[in-house]
């Protein structure tokens, strides 16, 4: 089974890079989409013509913003969507889809913000998000995929001197609450494979910074551990273009 996570940076500016012709080369089994910055009808509409996958979405009440998708060739037993907790849910950023043997939970991860505006707040999501997937993993092995906006290790970031406890996504703050899930006993995946790997998924538009490689690794497959010697390879894909991010993911016997 191949999953693939994808941060497209809105799904109605993507459609016209190459996004079906993408997808096709992918072939992937579960495709998970975030920041979609569209609704539901607005997504639906962006997929036309994407055969062999049912569609799900969840999408904030704010329009234009946030959101993910998935896409799956075998129909889930459930999709739910959000955490239960109002204050997170509004912003459509978490939706599980429910298979025989495992959960598969699509999330885009809160922005601390400029000047860190928002940084208690995602200390908070951390938490509540936290405990929602040990909820899950203590009924089904869990794989969680998307953009955590956090580049968890010095490895992970082209400059981590000048951003530490300055950018967003590099705090202390995120960075122990990203720990949290290692602690808990999700793995991983990336860097399980490829322990000493410089490898990014997140470019900044401005100075050229995706030509010179000057990037974060902020997106994610999680595993439960007793997953992880099911996984036969995970990868992140950075000459995939079409947004800022490029798609990360995993091949797994499930």
């Amino acid at each position: 089974m191949k999953i693939i996570s994808w941060n497209v940076n809105g799904i109605r500016s993507i459609q016209g890079k190459g996004f079906a012709e993408t997808l096709a080369q992918l072939d992937a089994d579960c495709i998970l989409l975030q920041e979609n910055k569209a609704q539901v009808d607005q997504v639906e509409k962006a997929l036309e013509g994407i055969e062999g996958y049912h569609i799900y979405s969840n999408c904030a009440e704010r329009k234009g913003y946030s959101g993910v998708t998935l896409l799956s060739r075998q129909a889930p037993l459930q999709v739910i969507h959000d955490m239960g907790i109002a204050e997170h849910d509004r912003e459509g950023r978490v939706m599980v889809a429910e298979f025989e043997h495992f959960f598969l939970l699509n999330v885009y991860v809160p922005n601390s913000g400029e000047a860190l505006a928002r940084l208690d707040y995602r200390h908070s999501w951390d938490l509540d998000f936290l405990a929602y997937c040990l909820q899950l993993k203590s009924k089904k092995p869990l794989i969680i995929c998307g953009d955590f906006n956090v580049a968890h290790q010095e490895i992970d970031i082209a400059r981590p001197k000048p951003n530490y406890n300055k950018s967003a996504g590099y705090t202390q703050v995120e960075i122990d609450g990203f720990s949290g899930f290692v602690d808990a006993g999700l793995v991983d995946s990336y860097r399980h494979f490829h322990p000493d790997t410089i490898a990014y998924s997140w470019w900044s538009y401005r100075g050229g910074a995706r030509a010179r490689n000057v990037g974060w690794r902020i997106d994610y497959v999680l595993t439960s551990k007793v997953l992880v010697d099911k996984v036969k390879q995970a990868f992140i894909l950075p000459d995939i273009t079409g947004s800022d991010h490029c798609p990360v993911g995993i091949e797994i016997d499930l």
